[in-house]
């Protein structure tokens, strides 16, 4: 069966082929799995070991030697990793002691699961994701320490959404020549500005919504209100009229989700001549500026605002504070400032 792990069967297949020197191709074929399984599972469970069949044509550098797998521990580690349910990492001691006390410094799960590595360097136990300090701030803190430690997070949530699944999006005609992977080098490396990645902030049910766009070599925004429905037409009217507001070596593509409010992108990029760039479903972070500015945008606008008043000077307002504020990625520059030495040097 597709997907299905791998039996003690193929991973002893596995280790008399890697033992006599086949590639990863031919192993793969052998057991019956691609090539990736294969890799995957001689990196996880392989040892330090002799020199290779091979070795005799490397040179230096340690090449030429490969790592000891067996088959038999490689499967026992599997099964116990397979075991459910699964203790929460959060139940060793001062693990969870750093963990809190680092949320009470408001630092985010995300900044404390990167760096404790740095912190225990030599220390594995002292280690854990993200999703997890969030799993176990809701399920195992209670009452006083959990109302304590939720106050230190930005969203002020007290519970934790599921991070699977999705909403689903309705087909928008998009063919490979408008998928994030026909946008031009240029754009993926941040090289030249003018290429902007675009969302809608949205408010409480109903409430309205803001067109976000963001520059992507810069960080510079822009910002729009729809006060109303947030149909095709009205946003691909409102993108045109923000576009407008742009000298014409800053309009070069925009990279959006799938969201129906794109459904007229054709439209658009007869109206405007700018190509609008698809990212793959349900891959946020393949337009990560744009999901990080819409974070930053919360603080002026939470989940759930009604923005159904908002005008075009308050967005322009809260453009600015975005725009002149240093930004770490930026090493310390404002994305204004940005934008205009980029400007100058790209433009002459």
């Amino acid at each position: 069966m597709a997907g299905a792990r791998l039996t003690v069967e193929q991973r002893r297949t596995i280790e008399r082929s890697y033992r006599i020197g086949l590639s990863l191709d031919q192993i793969a074929a052998i057991v019956g799995k691609h090539k990736s399984t294969v890799s995957r599972e001689l990196g996880r469970c392989a040892a330090p070991g002799s020199r290779s069949p091979r070795a005799g044509t490397a040179r230096g550098g340690g090449q030429g030697y490969r790592r000891a797998y067996n088959a038999e521990r490689a499967h026992r580690q599997a099964t116990v990793k397979a075991r459910r349910p699964k203790a929460r990492r959060l139940d060793h001691g001062p693990l969870r002691e750093q963990v809190w006390d680092l949320l009470r410094a408001d630092w985010s799960p995300q900044q404390i699961a990167a760096t404790l590595p740095d912190l225990y360097p030599k220390n594995p136990r002292m280690r854990v994701s993200h999703e997890t300090i969030y799993q176990s701030l809701f399920v195992q803190a209670r009452g006083e320490l959990k109302r304590e430690l939720t106050a230190h997070l930005r969203s002020k949530r007290t519970a934790r959404k599921p991070q699977t699944g999705g909403a689903k999006r309705v087909t928008l005609g998009i063919t490979e020549d408008l998928t994030i992977r026909a946008r031009p080098a240029e754009a993926a490396d941040r090289a030249v500005p003018g290429h902007w990645e675009g969302d809608l902030l949205l408010g409480g049910t109903g409430k309205g919504a803001v067109i976000t766009l963001v520059e992507r070599s810069s960080r510079f925004v822009l910002l729009a209100p729809l006060s109303g429905r947030h149909t095709a037409d009205i946003a691909r009217m409102t993108l045109a009229q923000m576009i407008a507001t742009l000298p014409l070596h800053l309009r070069k593509s925009i990279t959006w989700d799938r969201g129906s409010e794109m459904a007229e992108h054709a439209q658009f990029k007869i109206q405007t001549g700018i190509p609008i760039y698809f990212c793959d479903p349900r891959s946020p972070w393949q337009r990560g500026t744009n999901e990080n500015t819409n974070g930053l945008l919360r603080q002026y606008w939470p989940k759930g605002a009604d923005l159904r008043d908002l005008t075009q000077t308050e967005c322009d307002d809260v453009a600015l504070r975005l725009n002149t504020r240093p930004r770490m990625t930026l090493e310390w520059k404002t994305p204004a400032k940005t934008l205009n030495t980029t400007l100058i040097a790209t433009t002459g």
